[in-house]
């Protein structure tokens, strides 16, 4: 009986550890390196208790611009216009940077591009639907 119960409060925990609540959220950054190339690097936002919910710090940002983009959309090299979080909707693009590196994101997640500066990144609408995405641009 009691490896039985052993057995069966490990499977509670390894449940417990796959299913447990992480209070971080992950976005992409994408950013200038010294080597004037593109990088992406996973950063994790960090929530505090507010009320009844949690929230990130503020930030400052200048307004929102709701785009769309064709199935087949493709933009060359070409570094950010400013910082701005580009948060995907509906649809999927591939972001890559110059040493080969794709990124594919989906509806619901957020890239930070900070890439103002050097050779910039390729932007690829994949999948065969039109993109929705919202870009916010940062003060």
């Amino acid at each position: 009986m009691t490896l039985v119960l052993f057995v069966v409060n490990l499977s509670r925990l390894a449940f417990l550890q796959r299913f447990s609540y992480n209070p971080l959220m992950k976005i992409v950054r994408l950013y200038t390196a010294a080597d004037n190339e593109s990088h992406f690097e996973d950063v994790e936002v960090e929530f505090n208790v507010q009320g009844r919910i949690e929230t990130s710090a503020l930030q400052p940002a200048e307004g929102i611009n709701f785009c769309r983009a064709s199935p087949t959309h493709l933009s060359d090299y070409h570094p950010a216009p400013r910082r701005q979080y580009v948060i995907t909707l509906a649809g999927q693009v591939e972001i890559e940077t110059g040493d080969g590196t794709i990124r594919r994101f989906g509806p619901g997640e957020v890239m930070l591009a900070e890439d103002t500066t050097g050779h910039g990144h390729i932007t690829r609408v994949v999948g065969g639907e039109p993109r929705l995405y919202v870009f916010i641009p940062l003060k």
